[in-house]
C-alpha cells in the first residue's frame, strides 16, 4: 500500500474490461467498448489515468471481447503496469475474474473498477477519498456511489441506499433510492472467502456483505457520466468540456 496524508492507497487494481458492450452498438460492432473514445481518450484510458494517479502500481486487466484489439492499445503505457487477465475462452463475470486474477492482485485490498467509467473529481480525488475511508475492520467492499439525481446520463431509480454510517441496503423492487454504483471500490480479498468456482457476479458476495452489514459506501465528490449508450457520449463530452472551462 502507498500512502496518501497517511491514508493507505491500494496499489493494485483489477478493471473489468472483457464485456460485449452490446448496447453501446454500433460503435462496439469492430471496436470493444473499452476503447470508445470519449472526450479524444479511451474509456479505459480515463480509468487507468485515475488509478495511476492515485498511485497504483498494478492494474489486472480481464480481456475477452476484441481481446486483441485491447491489449495492443494497452501495450504503450507506462503506468500503471497492466497484467493481462486472459477471459478469451470464458467470461468469468464480474465476480470470477476477480478469483482469476487475485494471484496478481495479492491479499491486500485492492480497487475494482469498470473500465467504461468516468467521472470528474472534486477537490480531493475520489479514489484517495475512498483509501482514507476503507477500514477492513468494519468493511469487506467500500462502493463510489453517485447521487443518481444529479448523474450525467443516468436516468434509473438509483442502485442503493445508505445510512448516516455508510451501510448500504439494496434498492427494494419499486422503491426509488438516491445512490447509483459508479463503478468504483475497494474490495478486501478477505471478500473472496469461499466464492464459487468459475463464472458468477461479484453481486453474490456484495449481497453477503449486505447481510453482514459489511457493505459500505462513500458518495463521490464531483460528477459522474453514465455512458452506456452512443447517444450518451455527447452529454459526457460536454460535462469533461464545462468542468476544464
Amino acid at each position: 500500500m502507498t500512502k496518501s496524508n497517511g491514508s493507505p492507497v491500494p496499489r493494485r487494481a483489477m478493471v473489468l474490461a472483457a464485456g460485449l458492450g452490446l448496447r453501446m452498438r454500433p460503435l462496439t460492432d469492430n471496436t470493444p467498448k473499452p476503447l470508445v473514445t470519449v472526450g479524444g481518450k479511451a474509456l479505459i484510458d480515463h480509468v487507468l489515468d485515475r488509478v495511476a494517479a492515485a498511485g497504483v502500481e498494478i492494474a489486472v486487466v480481464n480481456v475477452h471481447y476484441l481481446a486483441d484489439q485491447i491489449e495492443r492499445h494497452l501495450a504503450g503505457r507506462r503506468a500503471p503496469r497492466i497484467v493481462i487477465s486472459n477471459e478469451r475462452s470464458e467470461l468469468l463475470d464480474t465476480g470470477g475474474v476477480v478469483v482469476k486474477a487475485l494471484p496478481s492482485l495479492g491479499t491486500a485490498p485492492f480497487f475494482h473498477l469498470n473500465a467504461d467509467t468516468i467521472w470528474i473529481d472534486g477537490v480531493k480525488p475520489n479514489l484517495v477519498r475512498l483509501a482514507e475511508i476503507f477500514d477492513a475492520a468494519r468493511m469487506d467492499a467500500l462502493l463510489l456511489l453517485a447521487a443518481a439525481s444529479s448523474s450525467v446520463g443516468y436516468g434509473g431509480r438509483g442502485d442503493f441506499a445508505m445510512a448516516p454510517d455508510g451501510r448500504l441496503r439494496r434498492r427494494l423492487e419499486r422503491e426509488v433510492v438516491p445512490f447509483v454504483y459508479a463503478g468504483v471500490a475497494i474490495l478486501d480479498a478477505a471478500l473472496l472467502a469461499g466464492a464459487p468456482p468459475g463464472a458468477f457476479s461479484l453481486n453474490l458476495l456484495l449481497d453477503r456483505a449486505i447481510a453482514a452489514g459489511r457493505l459500505h459506501g462513500l458518495r463521490l465528490d464531483g460528477v459522474w457520466m453514465h455512458v452506456g449508450t452512443p447517444e450518451a457520449i455527447a452529454a459526457a463530452e460536454a460535462a469533461i468540456l464545462a468542468s476544464a472551462a
